[in-house]
């Protein structure tokens, strides 16, 4: 193997971690926005999390990476790499990705992937607890190849702000200015979560349920982030051989002067030290000096990041005050804070780096005037129409043709029961055998084996069932005795909890799915339950309004259908 040889396989394993952990960022997103979101929709936040890797993994190899970095195109969009085989998957500095001239085009791709989920997953944070999750693959896949095209601008060589000289080394505009207007496109067009705001206007605190979750998410993010810029190097030896521990320093000083400067001010506004407002201001340090890491001071790093935990909380603040709903706080975090990373390279850009790094000049603190300022904001304007203009026209038609927002009765039940048919917390929404809150001596069910009927249509009975184990359909007979099923319950779910709050016959019989358990729990012992969990009353009936208006729709389309 020769030096030359040594060196690609080097950058190619650096570049590879790199990846990897900015990949983890994924478990950081879903931790931090499960902990800032209610529990009714954790498992929701999760599904979202991994959909948003399967999504981007495919689309950017498909189209994405052409576009973005694909040789022989113009200063929009590349031309080439569409699609790409094995051979231009493991070439080095040649077509069609002659942009990746350290590490194997494969390498490259699966580093910048990774960055287009994270983008993605910053717009699904502004929209979280109320978009059906059909958006989240539609859209997912329209927001990639918009991704695409404004990382072709700023980051390929053959781009037109690259022409120009705009920095953003690792991504403060192209990955989370950009997360961020697609997600102010949908939370506008969303509209509020319910319960948001009062007859008044004035917007309710919904807190979010697992602080701990928050914060394990923000240190798994700080650590990923360690992927996220130094890898920006692509290779062992770019700036110099090393120069990626001087990017990882900036990183880290920034993330930490964040936190001080949110701390600090929240302690001012909101006369508390509010841990949520805390951690914010590390994310948002970090979205700002993801542009200017290779480009500034230690020192400015430290500016850079404080003055980004200032922007975190007052921007929040002002987003909920102009009545938009951020569950995460994603707009001023990923967005305020991506402007003011991008705008700072204006002031604080060190010329050496500048011309080491062969882009841009010096800001305006080092003699440079206001010529990289007014680069920075040309791009800004720029991807800022682009991206909000498209992103909003889609989710528009999206909106008017099919629906992007779930039913009221749905959302207050939570996504996790309406869009999944689970519980991310099932023991709290309803009784689970053996779960936090039954008898010490649990009941083991009943065994029943396929097609015996566990309920008959037309019984009476207080007794609600549980399946604890495999699977059991739910039929109904129509007046000419032909037999519809309804519905298919698994493991965790339940009947016949009509007969525990008024007496009536059973209105469908259940039948046993191969082999299956099910469990009786009598009208006594679910009245404790409900004296001890007077949310387990609320989400039963919840569940059983969603029940019946799934009815009511059959019922509309002509009747039931198999299956359903």
């Amino acid at each position: 193997m020769s030096l030359k040889e040594v060196g690609f396989a080097a950058s190619t394993i650096w570049v590879i971690l790199a990846a990897i952990l900015v990949i983890f960022m994924q478990a950081g997103f879903a931790f931090l926005e499960a902990g800032l979101t209610r529990m009714k929709n954790v498992g929701h936040i999760a599904a979202k999390n991994v959909l948003i890797l399967a999504i981007a993994s495919i689309v950017y190899y498909c189209v994405g990476f052409g576009i973005a970095f694909g040789d022989g195109g113009n200063g929009l969009v590349g031309g080439s790499g569409f699609f790409p085989t094995v051979d231009e998957l493991l070439t080095i500095g040649e077509a069609p990705f002659s942009w990746f001239g350290a590490i194997p085009a494969a390498a490259g791709y699966l580093f910048e992937v990774a960055f287009a989920a994270v983008s993605l997953a910053i717009v699904w944070g502004a929209m979280a607890e109320r978009t059906r999750l059909w958006v989240y693959f539609a859209f997912g896949a329209v927001f990639i190849l918009i991704y695409s095209v404004v990382s072709h601008w700023i980051w390929s060589p053959d781009g037109w702000l690259f022409s120009r000289g705009m920095q953003d080394f690792a991504g403060s505009t192209v990955v989370h200015y950009q997360g961020a207007l697609a997600g102010l496109a949908g939370a506008i067009l969303l509209g509020p979560r319910l319960g948001k705001y009062g007859s008044d206007g004035k917007p309710n605190a919904i807190p979010g349920h697992n602080m701990a979750f928050t914060t394990l998410g923000v240190i798994i993010l700080w650590i990923g982030w360690f992927g996220f810029n130094p890898g920006s190097t692509l290779s062992v030896d770019f700036g110099g051989v090393g120069f990626f521990a001087y990017v990882a320093l900036t990183t880290n000083l920034a993330a930490a002067a964040g936190v001080l400067g949110a701390i600090m001010t929240s302690w001012i506004v909101v006369k508390k030290p509010d841990l949520s407002m805390m951690l914010n201001g590390a994310i948002a340090a970090l979205v700002a000096i993801t542009a200017a890491c290779a480009f500034v001071a230690p020192w400015a790093a430290i500016v850079i990041g404080f003055v980004s935990g200032i922007i975190v909380v007052l921007g929040s603040l002002l987003v909920e005050k102009v009545g938009i709903d951020d569950p995460v706080g994603a707009m001023a975090a990923h967005g305020m804070s991506g402007v003011w990373g991008t705008l700072s390279l204006g002031l604080f850009a060190v010329p050496a780096l500048a011309e080491n790094l062969e882009t841009g000049r010096g800001g305006l603190f080092y003699g440079g005037g206001l010529h990289q300022m007014g680069t920075q904001v040309i791009g800004l304007a720029a991807v800022g129409a682009f991206t909000f203009t498209l992103s909003f026209l889609v989710l528009y038609l999206f909106k008017v043709t099919i629906g992007i927002r779930t039913h009221s009765e749905d959302e207050q039940m939570g996504l996790d029961v309406s869009e999944h048919g689970m519980w991310g917390y099932p023991e709290f929404y309803i009784p689970v055998p053996g779960g936090y809150g039954s008898e010490h001596n649990i009941k083991v069910g009943q065994q029943y084996v396929n097609n015996e009927v566990i309920v008959a249509e037309g019984a009476t009975g207080d007794s609600m069932f549980v399946v604890q184990t495999g699977k059991v359909a739910v039929v109904q007979t129509d007046r000419d005795g032909a037999e519809h099923q309804l519905a298919t319950l698994k493991e965790g779910e339940f009947f016949g909890e009509m007969a525990i709050f008024e007496d009536e016959t059973r209105s469908a019989t259940v039948r046993a799915v191969g082999d299956a358990r099910v469990l009786e729990v009598d009208k006594k012992s679910v009245e404790r339950r409900l004296k001890d969990n007077p949310h387990l009353a609320v989400n039963m009936l919840k569940t059983m309004s969603s029940r019946l208006r799934a009815a009511d729709a059959r019922g509309k389309n002509g009747g039931n259908s198999p299956g359903e």
